[in-house]
C-alpha cells in the first residue's frame, strides 16, 4: 500500500462513526440562531443529534417540571412568545399543533427537531424518554443544553434553565454540559447570527478535547456537569480557562420595594483577587469552563460534620 493510499485509510479511521457520539441537544430559548448553528456543527463533524427544546423561550424556569397543555399548543397558558408569535418561537410549530412533537417550520422537518410545550426540563425528558428511546435504543452519550442567549454565571445558574437541563440529565448518570454566550448571538429572523457559529465551532473543540481524554469512557465522570460560558468577545482564538461558580455574581438581584413589580438590581462592586478564577469574572475574556456537583448533595466531610452535630439528636 502507497503512502497516498495510507493516508486516505487514516482519514477513513478517523471519520468513522466508531467516533461519533450521539447527542441530544436541548436549551430554554427554543428555535435560535445558536441552536441551529450547534445543530449544524455537530452534524458536520459526524455525530447523531436529537434536538429536543420548549415551543418558547423558558428563561429563569430552571428545574420545573411543567406542561402547559398535554394536548395541543394554547396561546393563553403560556405568558411568553405563544401569545405574540401565534405559536412556537420563530414559527416551529403554530398554535394548535399537538402540544409535542416535530417541528413543522420550513427547513426544519427532517425529523431531528422536536418540542414541548412545556419547561425546559420537559423538553429534555421528552428527548431522553421519548426520542432517544427511538432512535439509538438508549441513553444519548451526551446531553448539551443551550447555547443560551444570554450568559449563565455565579449563584443564578440555580434559576437557569440551562443549567437545569445539564442538572437533569447528569442526574439520570448522562454526561451533560450547559452552554452560554451573549446576547449579542440572538437573530430571530435569519437565524444565522455569525456569534452563533463561532460559539458553536468553540463548543466543538471542547468535545473533542473531552474525547481525547475519556477513550472508551464516559466523556465526565459520574455526578460532575459542566458550565460553560463564551464571553460576547468570543472568536476562533478565544481561550479556554478554568472556573467556579464561586461568590461573585454579575447582579445583585432584589424584589422591587414598589410597582411596577419585579426584579431590580445593580452592578455588584469589583471582584476581589480570591474571586478572580469566579465564572462571572473569567467568561468576560475567556471561555469559562466550570464543574458542576449534581443536585445539592454535599462533599463527605460535610456529611461527616453534620453527622457529628447532630449526632445527639439522630441516636433519638
Amino acid at each position: 500500500m502507497n503512502s497516498r493510499m495510507l493516508i486516505g485509510a487514516g482519514l477513513a479511521v478517523c471519520a468513522s462513526p466508531a467516533f461519533a457520539l450521539n447527542i441530544l441537544l436541548s436549551n430554554d430559548d427554543g428555535l435560535t440562531s445558536n441552536l441551529k448553528a450547534l445543530y449544524d456543527e455537530l452534524r458536520a463533524a459526524g455525530h447523531s443529534v436529537i434536538v429536543s427544546v420548549p415551543c418558547s423561550g423558558q428563561s429563569g424556569r430552571s428545574a420545573a417540571i411543567v406542561m402547559y397543555s398535554t394536548t395541543n399548543i394554547i396561546p393563553d397558558n403560556d405568558k411568553t412568545q405563544i401569545e405574540a408569535e401565534g405559536g412556537c418561537h420563530n414559527g416551529a410549530a403554530p398554535t394548535g399543533a399537538p402540544a409535542v412533537g416535530a417541528f413543522t417550520k420550513s427547513g426544519y422537518t427532517g425529523g431531528d427537531y422536536h418540542y414541548v410545550h412545556g419547561t425546559p426540563v420537559m423538553a429534555t425528558m421528552y428527548g431522553l424518554d421519548v426520542l432517544a428511546t427511538a432512535r439509538w435504543g438508549k441513553a444519548p452519550d451526551l446531553v448539551l443544553s443551550g447555547p443560551n442567549e444570554g450568559q449563565n454565571v455565579g449563584k443564578v445558574v440555580i434559576n437557569s434553565g440551562t443549567i437545569g437541563n445539564a442538572q437533569f440529565a447528569a442526574g439520570r448518570g448522562i454526561p451533560a454540559i450547559a452552554l452560554s454566550a451573549g446576547t449579542n448571538t440572538v437573530d430571530n429572523k435569519e437565524l444565522a447570527n455569525a456569534n452563533s457559529r463561532v460559539v458553536a465551532q468553540q463548543t466543538l473543540k471542547l468535545i473533542a478535547a473531552l474525547q481525547a481524554k475519556a477513550g472508551s469512557s464516559a466523556l465526565l465522570p459520574g455526578g460532575v456537569a459542566l458550565n460553560v460560558n463564551f464571553p460576547d468577545s468570543v472568536n476562533a482564538s478565544s481561550s479556554w480557562a478554568f472556573s467556579r461558580i464561586g461568590s461573585y455574581d454579575t447582579y445583585a438581584l432584589k424584589f422591587s420595594s414598589a410597582a411596577p413589580w419585579g426584579l431590580s438590581g445593580s452592578l455588584p462592586p469589583a471582584a476581589t483577587a480570591e474571586q478572580a478564577e469566579d465564572e462571572a469574572v473569567v467568561y468576560k475574556t475567556r471561555i469559562a469552563v466550570t464543574a458542576m456537583q449534581i443536585g445539592y448533595e454535599q462533599r463527605p466531610a460535610a456529611q461527616q460534620w453534620l453527622r457529628l452535630r447532630l449526632r445527639d439528636l439522630f441516636s433519638k
